[in-house]
């Protein structure tokens, strides 16, 4: 039946919830143990860089897939209907200025040593600007 709950949904829900909070939890205290160790800096390198031992087709996968989503299939077919083929252009130059963008800030993120935008607006603008 259409919008009603059952048992079984809470349930799944419920543990859902707990399963997510556990790894956060998780994290949390793993993370504390690296801190207490001297080695809190090695976490955000692992996680973000994948400690640096990534093959280059699995970034590529990776970029590739958090940059298309629902939007995409959806938005963009209702975009492209009402607004004709000017969106379609400017999806096919997309991949063109993430290769600018790429060529342009790789270079900048690396020299500073920081893996993210948050990271690379609180060493230019200070602390306001990331916690903002």
């Amino acid at each position: 039946m259409i919008g009603s709950v059952q048992i079984v949904d809470i349930v799944i829900i419920a543990a859902y919830f707990l399963i997510i909070t556990g790894i956060g939890i998780g994290a949390h205290f793993i993370n504390r143990r690296r801190e207490q160790s001297g080695k809190a800096g090695e976490a955000t390198s692992e996680y973000f860089l994948a400690g640096r031992d990534a093959h280059w087709a699995a970034v590529g996968a990776s970029l590739f897939a958090s940059n298309i989503g629902s939007e995409h299939f959806i938005g963009l077919a209702s975009s492209g209907a009402a607004g004709g083929m000017a969106v379609g252009h400017f999806e096919w130059l997309a991949p063109y200025y993430l290769l600018l963008l790429g060529f342009v800030f790789t270079p900048i993120y690396t020299r500073l040593g920081v893996f993210t935008m948050p990271q690379f607006l609180e060493r230019r603008f200070g602390n306001g600007c990331r916690t903002y």
